[in-house]
């Protein structure tokens, strides 16, 4: 039996096994799951069509995003982790997003391990520059528990680039990479202070024409920032031509209303599509009481997640479902991109795609103020 063959059947045996556990009731602990409700749809999952002299974007609407897997907010061990991406491919993700950030080095790595045994053709793959990685005794004290053991520096130059982007392949073991976002390149990037200004003229020098020169060559396919705040994004449109955007912590279902009338449109003139990190604002959504990656919960959001979940209920689906379906509506949306540490997790989040949530519910959330009156929404034929 082949490779992929290998990887697909125990995929799906472990699927087959997730389906016959139990669903955890809550969803506070590491690795714990809500359940899933509502009726199954039919057909595939949610694809985006190539359109002839485009912008790139990337096939699958439904991704995973790395930051669980390099051991964001807990730690998973290789095993697990390699599970999980199996999970995520065998319900049919084909997108995977990491990046050298990610518990510093290691979720490149992980995804690496497996990815490296597909086709490039059959997935496509992000990852992010901006920091370079130096092997070291004694790993500075981050978000990330058990990393790897390196330490980083910020470097936006066209060299930086290059190298970070080099690096990624040896880390990951594969032959190219698809979108390469500019990272945490933003005013609230803590960790960088007032000097983000400094380093986004650097990339306005070196990472950005070095990334445009790149496509052009067909190293890669597109370019943009990942961000968690829209100035870095909107300026880079002044100084550049970026394809796509991974906007995190900007688009959700309790907070959009900023990205509806400012950002989106201006993206929109530019036919710039956007891959929405943080969908499940970190499991807030997921029924976690961990908002994004503060730690703090706003104290606007207890009482607005409470209400949403009351109208679910009453039309029997779950919380997870409808802020995937939410954050996946927009027609400037690419991707959606939930984490997960477990292969149930990257299961749900598959079958919260797939679930047939009624229209009234979306009318319902409009009619008692919770979603914004001009937010797209899912739509049954």
């Amino acid at each position: 039996m082949s490779t992929r063959r290998q990887l697909l059947s125990a995929a799906a045996a472990g699927a087959a096994v997730l389906a016959a556990s139990p669903l955890l009731a809550t969803a506070q602990d590491s690795g714990s799951l809500m359940p899933t409700r509502g009726k199954p749809g039919s057909g595939p999952l949610p694809t985006n069509a190539p359109v002839a002299g485009g912008r790139f974007r990337p096939l699958s609407r439904i991704g995973l995003g790395g930051v669980a897997i390099g051991n964001g907010f807990a730690p998973a061990s290789d095993e697990q982790s390699r599970a999980t991406l199996q999970a995520a491919f065998a319900a049919g993700v084909r997108y995977f997003d990491t990046s050298p950030w990610y518990g510093l080095g290691l979720s490149e790595r992980r995804f690496g391990h497996f990815l490296h045994n597909l086709r490039p053709e059959e997935y496509v793959l992000s990852t992010k520059v901006g920091r370079l990685l130096t092997a070291t005794d004694s790993p500075p004290k981050t978000m990330w528990a058990e990393p790897s053991p390196f330490t980083y520096r910020y470097d936006y130059s066209a060299d930086g680039v290059r190298r970070s982007i080099e690096d990624s392949l040896q880390r990951l073991g594969v032959s190219q990479i698809d979108i390469v976002f500019i990272h945490d390149l933003s005013p609230d990037n803590q960790d960088m202070g007032e000097r983000w200004a400094e380093y986004f003229e650097q990339a306005a020098r070196g990472a950005i024409p070095e990334l445009t020169r790149m496509r052009e060559e067909g190293l890669i396919k597109a370019w943009g920032f990942g961000v968690n705040h829209p100035a870095p994004a909107l300026r880079a449109l002044e100084v550049g031509d970026p394809d796509i955007f991974l906007l995190a912590c900007q688009y959700s279902l309790l907070d959009h209303q900023e990205a509806l009338d400012n950002t989106f449109p201006q993206l929109a003139k530019r036919d710039i599509s956007v891959v929405v990190g943080a969908p499940l604002l970190a499991g807030y959504l997921a029924g976690r009481d961990r908002y994004l990656y503060s730690g703090s919960v706003p104290a606007w959001a207890p009482e607005k997640r409470e209400r949403i979940t009351a109208v679910a209920d009453r039309y029997g689906i779950d919380l997870r479902t409808a802020a995937l379906q939410f954050a996946a509506a927009h027609p400037l949306v690419s991707a959606v991109i939930p984490g997960a540490r477990t292969p149930e997790q990257a299961q749900a989040n598959v079958q919260s795609m797939q679930v047939a949530i009624p229209n009234e519910f979306w009318e319902t959330l409009r009619r008692e103020q919770l979603i914004a009156q001009n937010a797209p929404v899912p739509s049954l034929a």
